[in-house]
């Protein structure tokens, strides 16, 4: 595996550690209304996807940086299957997102390009 491929792993598992804090922990701030299409009566409703979500992102954060590091202690085929199965995970859900909730096309960008880079590196 690259060192560009595994660089961009790790830059993407850092954005996903990032929105885990924000959809777990911070969405309710005012700030994040727009980013998640959320209002204050609907924290309540939310409150269930939203810190399931962030766990998730988390766990694939997770999986990008073992798959870095499998590769970098001669696991590199286990490490680039971790690494090219979360990418084409995250380029499906940003496809997904955009086709679910066309108001969300910025964060589907937000996650689908940096997956399809990622993936396109990994893979070559």
């Amino acid at each position: 595996m690259s060192t560009a491929t595994q660089v961009l792993a790790i830059v993407i598992a850092l954005m996903l550690v990032s929105v885990f804090v924000m959809e777990s922990f911070l969405y309710r701030h005012p700030r994040l209304y727009p980013m998640f299409l959320t209002k204050p009566r609907d924290f309540d409703a939310v409150r269930l996807w939203t810190v399931n979500m962030g766990f998730y992102n988390l766990t694939t954060a997770i999986a990008l940086v073992a798959g870095v590091l499998l590769a970098r202690n001669d696991h590199v085929a286990q490490g680039q299957a971790l690494v090219v199965f979360t990418a084409a995970q995250h380029t499906f859900m940003a496809v997904v997102l955009v086709v679910s909730q066309r108001k969300l096309w910025l964060n589907a960008l937000l996650e689908g390009v940096p997956a399809v880079v990622l993936l396109i590196l990994a893979i070559n």
